[in-house]
Parts: C-alpha cells; sequence; structure tokens
C-alpha cells in the first residue's frame, strides 16, 4: 500500500468535447524515449516510420484569420508530417496544434509506446549535490480501474520526426479556476524537442487511458472507450521552460532540472460544459518550493512503462525514500528515487506528502540509466511556478 491519498470519483463514459484551432507551447526535459547511446542520462519514448515528401509548413506562425485557416489546412491535409528541420517551428510563440478528429485512433495509441535505444548507467562527474544512487524499487502493477486508484494520471501522445510517442502526463488544479481546471502536468521533453528540433505536433491528453488495467494481447480491437473512457483532450495551450528549449538534449541530462511543462486541454469534439478535471473527477496541487530531500521520507512516481518488460499499455507506480541528483554546480540539484519504470514513464507525477498531510505533485519522471535502476526529476521552484502561472493566467477569464 502506497503512503499517498487520492480523490476519487466514479467512472463515466463521455464524448470528449471543444474543437481547438491553435496551441503554443514551451517545454523542457523528456523522458519519453531516445535514440543513440551517450554517458548521459536516458530520455525514453516510442518511434515509428518519417513522412519524407510533403508540403512544409511556414517558418513563423499564422498572423491572420485567413493566413491561420489556409495553415490549418495544409496541416490537416497532411503538412504536419513534413519535419524539414529548416521550417521545424520551435518558438514558443509558433506553436500551433490544431485538431484532427479521431487521429489517436484505438490502434495509433496501442502503437505509439515503441521503446529506443537506451545510454550508458554512468552519469557526468558532478560538482552539485548528489546522494549515492538508491537501490531498484520494482515498478508495482497500479490496480484498476485506474480511475480509482490514481485519478487524473493518463498518457499524453505526440508526432515528432520518428513517429508516433507517448509521454504520462497528470491532471493539476489550476488557481485561476477552482474545481474546473483544464491543466496537465508533464515534461518539457513530451511537448518539445530541445535545443536541436521544435515543437511537437498533434500532442493529446487520455486520462485514464485503458482503465481497465488491460494487456496488449486483451486490448487487440478494444474500442476507443475502452483506452479513453473519458474522451481525448487536444492541447490547445502550454509552457515550459526556456532553459529546455535552449539547452535540453534528445538524450543525456542537459535541461533535466527545468524538465517540466503545464499544458492547457480542450475536449476534441464540440463544446463540452465540464471541465477535464470535472470530467475526471479530480486534479492534484502541486507543490512549488517543496523542502530537501531530508524533509521528505517517501515520494512515488506514476506512469505508463512502455520499453521491455513493459508494454506502454498499463500503469505502474514506484515509492521510496527520495536522493539527491546534481549533474553539475552550475544546474538545480533534482530528486532521485529508485524505481525500474522505463521509456514512456517520462512526464508521469511524482507525489509527496506535505504538512498538512495532503498529498501533492512535486515532481515529474525527467531522466533515468539504461539499466533502469532509478529514476530522477526536477525540483519545482520559481521557475516552474512561472511557467505553471503563464498558462494559468492566460485562461484566467475563458476556462
Amino acid at each position: 500500500m502506497t503512503p499517498f491519498t487520492f480523490r476519487i470519483r466514479g467512472p463515466r463514459i463521455r464524448a470528449a468535447a471543444v474543437a481547438a484551432t491553435a496551441v503554443l507551447l514551451a517545454a523542457t526535459l523528456t523522458a519519453c524515449g531516445s535514440s543513440g547511446n551517450s554517458a548521459d542520462p536516458k530520455h525514453t519514448g516510442a518511434t515509428s516510420g518519417i513522412d519524407l515528401g510533403l508540403p512544409a509548413l511556414p517558418t513563423s506562425f499564422p498572423t491572420s484569420l485567413n493566413d491561420l485557416k489556409k495553415w490549418e489546412e495544409a496541416y490537416r491535409n497532411g503538412a504536419w508530417k513534413n519535419w524539414d528541420k529548416s521550417t521545424w517551428l520551435r518558438k514558443a510563440a509558433d506553436f500551433v496544434n490544431p485538431v484532427i478528429d479521431g487521429l489517436w485512433s484505438d490502434s495509433r495509441m496501442t502503437g505509439a509506446d515503441q521503446s529506443d535505444k537506451q545510454v550508458s548507467e554512468s552519469v557526468a562527474d558532478d560538482q552539485g549535490r548528489t546522494d549515492p544512487a538508491p537501490a531498484p524499487v520494482v515498478a508495482s502493477p497500479v490496480a484498476a480501474p485506474y480511475h480509482d486508484s490514481a485519478p487524473g494520471v493518463g498518457k499524453l501522445f505526440f508526432d515528432g520526426p520518428q513517429g508516433s510517442m507517448a509521454c504520462s502526463a497528470t491532471v493539476v488544479r489550476d488557481p485561476a479556476h477552482p474545481g474546473k481546471s483544464n491543466l496537465v502536468w508533464t515534461a518539457g521533453h513530451c511537448v518539445h524537442a530541445g535545443k536541436a528540433g521544435g515543437w511537437y505536433r498533434n500532442v493529446a491528453f487520455v486520462p485514464s487511458y485503458n482503465d481497465g488495467g488491460l494487456d496488449a494481447a486483451a486490448l487487440k480491437g478494444a474500442s476507443r472507450d475502452v483506452l479513453a473512457p473519458y474522451g481525448v483532450w487536444w492541447a490547445d495551450w502550454a509552457s515550459t521552460s526556456d532553459q529546455w528549449i535552449s539547452t535540453g538534449s534528445e538524450t543525456g541530462g542537459s535541461g533535466s532540472p527545468y524538465d517540466f511543462a503545464v499544458v492547457h486541454m480542450a475536449p476534441e469534439e464540440g463544446a463540452g460544459d465540464e471541465s477535464l478535471e470535472e470530467t475526471v473527477g479530480t486534479a492534484m496541487p502541486v507543490w512549488f518550493d517543496a523542502p530537501s530531500v531530508t524533509k521528505i521520507s517517501a515520494m512515488g512516481a506514476w506512469g505508463y512503462p512502455a520499453a521491455v518488460p513493459y508494454d506502454g499499455q498499463q500503469m505502474y507506480s514506484c515509492v521510496g525514500r527520495p536522493g539527491r541528483l546534481s549533474l553539475s554546480a552550475q544546474m538545480p540539484t533534482e530528486y532521485r528515487i529508485g524505481c525500474t519504470m522505463t521509456a514512456g514513464s517520462s512526464g508521469g507525477a511524482w507525489y509527496a506528502r506535505r504538512p498538512d498531510g495532503t498529498t501533492a505533485l512535486v515532481s515529474n519522471t525527467s531522466i533515468g540509466p539504461a539499466t533502469d535502476t532509478w529514476l530522477a526529476g526536477p525540483r519545482l521552484g520559481a521557475d516552474a511556478q512561472k511557467v505553471f502561472d503563464a498558462v494559468s493566467q492566460k485562461f484566467r477569464a475563458s476556462g
């Protein structure tokens, strides 16, 4: 039994609603999947084929309504599949994410979790504060239905140059809309490729993905409602740290202390009356400036690991005493726990108990070694709160 409690709500099948036409994203670090070898910690995810010979998207954000309509038409007709680096949008103000109805079909979602090559377990000698590597904690399967055991946790899907990919993400409270949040917390690398690339596309969130905890064999031929009982929600705005955009790398620990992102969601189909929080029945508070590890006895990480021995279809968790990890004296010290979760767990929430006895999100999965014995995530300080506040304020007047 974990030391954490969640506010829960009974299941309810609901078609997603509200079509979004544009999204602005800003990101930090990833643990969704990577290729290539490095002496640094890995970021993990899923890949498939690359589409070539398609029309290019514009090199800047459409500024007029007419230009936006033309852009969206080209995008939906396949231009999003063109990943020419010379036209790959990377600036925060240039990212758009038009809804493509039905794109994330059951087969596309189940096929998004493919692991890439992992990197060495060794971490470059740091000059900051690092504790001995923790003993591995074997990830435990989360009890189904997930809406009872870990409400608000889900999978974040997106497309990149390597194909369809997936991370983990969590619904968090929005102080601008108490009880009606549309905000999701994840890793920056799950929305932006970092210094060598730009914004990922077709970013969508599925809360309580595969709520019944079925294995891959049982999911063959499953309907979309089985995989997405609370609907598919598309990003219509997001933000992350400038540090990830400027220094983050697909592999290694660069930018990891700033690897966090906040995404505002809207339902895929039509205009729904309920927010994401109302739909799933919960949202977790975010604990900014949580104390050092010496004052927190336990942290837990939740996510959908996809690399062997996992398949990305089921939710797992790890709980243990946190330690410190520092990649260099110039970067903030991160939290680290023993955990065997693999690629696909990136972006998943880390929870801890606050002094008042309530549970809150304190970090998200960012990096880990090739041996899959531990995970590390950023401490959420002033930079993280700035990112969070920017998205919350953006939608203060709307929802």
